[in-house]
């Protein structure tokens, strides 16, 4: 039965998350979901009470997702070189390489498209997508640190800052992606990062690519 019931979860879930990105979370209703994850509004409420528990189940959710993307990325860099600076062209390239990929546009962030409605959330959430940026600018700041030790950058920077843009790099593409209608941007932007990365840390012949 537990399964059954996270399974139902799931779709839900699913269903809402789908549907949040296509039209956002205010244009979304529940009247909406359930029919398209294939169960009946009653067993919707039992799982969310409110469309507020749903969103707040669905930031969590995100945030795990976001966690693991960014340490399991970071992990594989580190075991391809031991260099922190490429390290960070690598963690870059793995995103890059997944995005080269694409045939249409990425459907974005969950929390871009929540954070565009921040007044229609409880600052439960907020929180929620809060901690997960400052996760990532708290680890790819460090390795910018350790990089900077190790190689001084030929132009200052704060490291924090510049891990913010690492993030913003992400969520402009994914913008721009969708309203040009066009799936390379993304990985272009990357690419774009890593040429940053590249001349400040004296690595522009470094080979980057993790594709088998």
């Amino acid at each position: 039965m537990a399964r059954n019931g996270d399974k139902t979860r799931k779709a839900i879930m699913d269903a809402a998350e789908t549907l949040i990105m296509e039209r956002g979370y205010s244009a979304t209703s529940v009247d909406q979901i359930f029919p398209r994850a294939g169960i009946t509004k009653g067993t919707f409420f039992y799982h969310f009470p409110t469309k507020t528990d749903l969103a707040h189940a669905l930031a969590e959710r995100y945030a795990r997702r976001d966690i693991r993307q960014l340490t399991d990325k970071m992990a594989a860099a580190e075991t391809l070189s031991d260099d922190p600076a490429h390290q960070l062209l690598l963690f870059l390239e793995q995103f890059a390489e997944i995005a080269e990929e694409w045939t249409v546009p990425y459907p974005g962030c969950l929390f871009a498209s929540f954070c565009y409605e921040a007044g229609l959330f409880e600052e439960r959430t907020m929180a929620v997508m809060r901690e997960s940026i400052l996760t990532w600018r708290g680890q790819i700041a460090a390795k910018l640190r350790e990089a900077a030790g190790r190689t001084p950058p030929r132009l200052a920077f704060d490291a924090d800052s510049l891990a913010d843009a690492v993030t913003v790099v992400f969520e402009g593409a994914f913008i721009l992606s969708r309203t040009l209608d066009d799936a390379r941007i993304v990985s272009q932007q990357l690419r774009h990062l890593q040429t940053y990365l590249r001349l400040q840390f004296g690595l522009e012949q470094a080979e980057v690519r993790t594709a088998a």
